[in-house]
């Protein structure tokens, strides 16, 4: 069993009368990647923002790398490194300066922090566009350029606060691979992202928070197996024959708005064949069919009572 990089116990935080933080519970295994999820208002940011030493708590315990980030803050930020939501990197300067100026920053001798830059500049696909502005760069080339500047002091746990935001999807998969190659290195990443599939892919453990409270943790094929299985859809044209379809299936759940029956089904042939067959029998037709499997997004809808369109910071 790996130690905890980040161990959270009864966390509260308000602001006024507003309950921000009521009472939350994490563990993070070092290692590994957790994916904190949650509509606007959730508390995401203000759960990183203690985390990392940004904000005291009202209560609860919060332990990050061993250290206490009330009692020991200064041990808590020299183990980490944060990522925002936007590149905080300096147009002005060359994608060589900025990292530079951030191994200035940590008091890295010259020759290794030299050394340091090279690396970084290799690793992240920067080395041609070294010497140009970052004002020149891609949204892509700023992500990874900023979070290249994250990994100057050599953190052993990254907060990424939806880090591939805007980027296109060629961006976020480079993002994506970089993010599997600091884990293989047994670095922590703590991620927050309005993408759903991201955290699929990426986390090893997920926990989704609603209005300031843990409503579900676990892997994401746990997550998945917490609501209903395999369905078939079929969306009609009238709520008249909506109706009569919903007769011939008992067990079937139905969308009035979007005209939609959803029919439990295990996957099989045999199971799908059987939805279209009884419609026949009743001479009645749907206007679309599918096949949909739990993913992510039903996950977040069931628990929070939001579409992913809200899951932004």
């Amino acid at each position: 069993m790996k130690d905890s990089a980040i161990a959270v116990s009864g966390l509260r935080k308000t602001y006024g009368d507003k309950i921000v933080l009521d009472g939350i519970d994490l563990d993070v295994p070092a290692g590994t990647v957790f994916s904190l999820l949650g509509p606007n208002g959730a508390g995401k940011t203000t759960t990183v923002n203690v985390l990392s030493t940004l904000t005291k708590a009202d209560g609860g315990s919060v332990h990050v790398a061993g250290h206490d980030v009330t009692t020991d803050a200064k041990a808590v930020r020299a183990a980490i490194g944060v990522t925002g939501q936007f590149a905080a990197v300096d147009e002005l300067l060359t994608g060589q300066e900025n990292l530079q100026l951030m191994v200035d920053l940590t008091g890295v001798r010259a020759t290794a922090g030299k050394r340091i830059v090279t690396d970084l500049l290799e690793r992240f696909d920067l080395a041609e566009a070294a010497q140009r502005p970052a004002s020149t760069y891609s949204g892509g080339m700023r992500r990874k350029l900023d979070l290249a500047m994250t990994l100057v002091g050599n953190p052993r746990i990254i907060f990424l606060d939806e880090p591939t935001t805007g980027l296109d999807p060629r961006s976020r998969r480079t993002m994506w691979s970089i993010v599997r190659d600091l884990v293989a290195d047994d670095v922590t990443i703590f991620l927050t992202t309005q993408y759903l599939e991201e955290a699929d892919q990426l986390a090893d453990r997920i926990a989704v928070l609603d209005q300031g409270r843990l409503v579900a943790q676990g892997t994401p094929d746990d997550l998945k197996r917490q609501i209903p299985g395999t369905h078939v859809r079929l969306r009609f044209a009238t709520v008249a024959t909506l109706d009569a379809a919903a007769r011939l299936f008992p067990d079937s759940t139905r969308d009035e708005e979007a005209l939609l029956l959803r029919v439990p089904s295990d996957g099989g042939t045999t199971s799908l064949r059987a939805p279209l067959d009884r419609l026949d029998e009743y001479a009645l037709s749907a206007d679309e069919f599918s096949v949909h499997t739990p993913d992510l997004d039903d996950v977040f809808l069931a628990l929070t009572g939001h579409n992913t369109e809200v899951v932004a910071k």
